[in-house]
């Protein structure tokens, strides 16, 4: 009854998944919000009374199918951004600015606010409360979609982002899910006792400073080798791009994921960095849009299925350790400890809002809102929990899944009215600042001729 049951769930997710985002596009509503709460709904019914919800007897299957939709989402940031990078220029680095500027100094920040919330407020342990900050670290590339840049723009010549807010939510989103598993390895490595100065040599050394590298390097030459397959290769089979084959893109997610996790390396960096190396093969090639859509689709289908077990989670128990301390470091991230951090990590000497990678003070404000929280946050946690024993996991679980759907409700609201408002109020100042130009220039012409 129980794979029958799973069946049903996951046909009406897809169903929704189709019908959705075309009912929705009118209001502002997000899909994720609606998935959800027709979730909830269900879980009322007996229909969800079989289901394997129970994260201690389901920690695997919760872990790996948010590993999956996490790392489908990350190839599909990756293709989408147009703005490059190249780390041999000083140029590209400030291009980037708010996003390192988030994951270097906002995100640290964070997690050591959520941690001192959960040690202070809910009396955790200090690896509990280390892993609670770190599970919430990540913003999330799965249902950040209102906020995202759209897609590849592709063509006769190549473009840069347009709306600097969108960049630096989706960069960010690409980037610091797996900048976040160092933290996330130090709270496994406080639950198994190692501490002093073994814990910080072994911390640092291999969990920061190796396996990030290995994860990006290997992600890089993926990403290079199926480019130069893919766009420039002696034989014509090889050549995928000519021939439209878009499959690419998931073959190419899963062997960079796999490639780095072998070689001890953080395989989300690794997918985001072989999706950002293969885009830069040929960045204007129409064959980075077909790959794209595939990849969007697919991660809309996964994405959608997890919430809507979610939502069927909230009603039958999965709320049932949660205590007023856990709905308070849940309101307290999304409404105070991400939006503090962030806005003082992108107001502190910003780049001027004229120059590329540049914000005014409302796109600051935007940029630091919309931190939405989502299927990284489940991955994490059930991660940890695998490697270690926490006696708090129910309550960590309870308090997590409750600051997803917090943050699915509230930015799910907010995101689309909000978005619309400060594209406006760009569209707005830069009609105002060519008007300027031009009266400038016709006074210029006026005064030689009086």
């Amino acid at each position: 009854m129980t794979a029958d049951l799973t069946f049903l769930v996951a046909g009406g997710a897809l169903l929704l998944a189709v019908v959705l985002p075309p009912l929705l596009h009118r209001w502002a509503i997000s899909a994720p919000l609606v998935l959800v709460a027709v979730g909830a709904l269900l879980g009322l019914t007996p229909l969800s009374a079989h289901l394997p919800l129970d994260p201690s007897e389901n920690r695997a299957v919760i872990e790996h199918v948010t590993e999956l939709a996490v790392i489908v989402a990350l190839m599909g940031v990756g293709l989408a951004l147009d703005r490059p990078f190249d780390a041999r220029s000083w140029r590209s680095w400030r291009a980037w600015s708010p996003t390192w500027r988030l994951l270097l100094v906002a995100m640290p920040l964070g997690i050591a606010g959520v941690a001192l919330l959960g040690w202070w407020w809910a009396g955790l342990a200090p690896a509990a409360a280390v892993l609670l900050g770190a599970a919430l670290a990540p913003t999330d590339p799965v249902l950040a979609s209102d906020v995202q840049v759209a897609g590849p723009q592709t063509g006769d010549h190549e473009v840069d982002e347009t709306d600097e807010v969108r960049f630096t939510l989706t960069s960010e989103a690409g980037l610091n899910d797996g900048l976040a598993f160092p933290f996330v390895y130090l709270a496994v490595l406080l639950a198994s006792g190692t501490t002093g100065a073994g814990l910080a040599l072994e911390w640092v050394g291999f969990y920061v400073v190796v396996k990030i590298a290995v994860g990006v390097g290997a992600g890089f030459l993926a990403g290079r080798l199926l480019g130069a397959f893919a766009f420039r290769s002696r034989l014509d089979a090889l050549r995928v791009a000519e021939q439209g084959e878009p499959l690419l893109a998931v073959a190419a997610l899963v062997a960079a994921y796999g490639v780095a996790e072998v070689a001890q390396g953080y395989g989300f960096l690794a997918v985001f960095a072989c999706a950002m190396t293969l885009r830069a093969a040929e960045r204007t090639h129409r064959y980075h849009e077909a790959m794209h859509e595939v990849v969007e689709r697919l991660e809309r289908l996964l994405t959608l299925f997890v919430l809507l077990v979610l939502g069927i989670a909230l009603t039958r128990g999965q709320l049932e350790g949660l205590d007023l301390a856990g709905v308070a470091i849940a309101v307290a991230l999304v409404f105070v400890v991400r939006p503090l951090t962030a806005y003082a990590a992108l107001a502190v000497r910003p780049r001027p809002a004229t120059e590329v990678g540049g914000l005014t003070r409302r796109e600051r404000l935007a940029a630091s809102f919309f931190g939405v929280r989502g299927v990284g946050s489940l991955y994490y946690l059930a991660y940890a929990v695998g490697e270690e024993d926490f006696a708090e996991a129910e309550w960590l679980f309870s308090t997590v899944v409750f600051t997803v759907v917090l943050s699915v409700v509230v930015h799910g609201v907010t995101a689309t009215p909000a978005m619309r408002h400060l594209e406006s109020s760009s569209e707005r100042a830069a009609r105002e600042r060519d008007e300027r130009a031009q009266d400038r220039e016709e006074r210029e012409e006026r005064e030689p001729a009086g």
